[in-house]
């Protein structure tokens, strides 16, 4: 498999991820150190979906960040470009939805969701501020946007430690439990390249987006942006 470029093509970014799917969370867990279950805790409780309500799980990849949603009676939509993933997560949970979609050219109507919600898949798009104008515009007036990604370690000896990990240990440690380390040699260099906290909250509001703010996870390995679409 040639891994996508920070181009991101969508067909290379959907190869890459059908590519990864079976063993997509295992390798997440391992190369996390187990955090990715506290970042979507996190994510899940700044959505603060009620039961009834609709939300759009975007790049939703196998389900896992849709499940909780679903058993606590939220009316949730996994989308995700991967058929791949989605195959994964329809096989483990056929009840949800799974939709294929592109976060360029989601295919919704206008002001469906109540909320709309994006887990480390903003970074692999190829135009963020469309991606935001489109989760935008199928969001109800009113509706919330959360988006949690990987961010920019906010205490500098601890930043550089961290780039060394993502460059140098990360690709050995993927290869160790994937058979696809290829994809996370991507993952490292897209994670550097993408922006701080401050300058993605800076384009969630360009977008249109109100009542921007984002919150730092793990000392901002992570951060979660939360915003609002504007009444009418």
């Amino acid at each position: 498999m040639s891994r996508a470029s920070l181009e991101k093509d969508p067909r290379d970014v959907a190869a890459m991820f059908d590519a990864v799917a079976r063993r997509y969370d295992l390798t997440n867990d391992v190369i996390s150190l187990g955090q990715d279950r506290a970042w979507r805790r996190a994510t899940l409780a700044a959505l603060a979906a009620q039961p009834g309500e609709t939300v759009l799980d975007l790049a939703a990849g196998t389900g896992t960040s849709s499940e909780p949603l679903a058993d606590a009676g939220v009316r949730v939509v996994p989308c995700d470009l991967s058929t791949g993933m989605l195959g994964v997560g329809k096989r483990r949970r056929p009840d949800l939805p799974f939709v294929a979609g592109d976060a360029l050219h989601l295919p919704f109507a206008d002001g469906v969701f109540d909320a709309v919600t994006m887990s480390f898949g903003l970074r692999n798009v190829a135009d963020v501020d469309a991606a935001l104008a489109e989760l935008l515009r199928v969001t109800r007036p009113g509706g919330r946007l959360v988006v949690c990604e990987f961010s920019r370690p906010t205490f500098a000896p601890f930043r550089t430690v961290y780039t060394n990990y993502l460059m140098r240990a990360l690709p050995p440690v993927a290869r160790a439990v994937s058979k696809e380390p290829d994809a996370y040699v991507y993952l490292a260099e897209s994670i550097r390249e993408w922006p701080d906290q401050a300058a993605l909250g800076r384009q969630v509001r360009r977008a249109g987006w109100t009542d921007v703010a984002f919150r730092n996870l793990s000392g901002g390995i992570v951060a979660l942006h939360r915003a609002t679409r504007p009444e009418a």
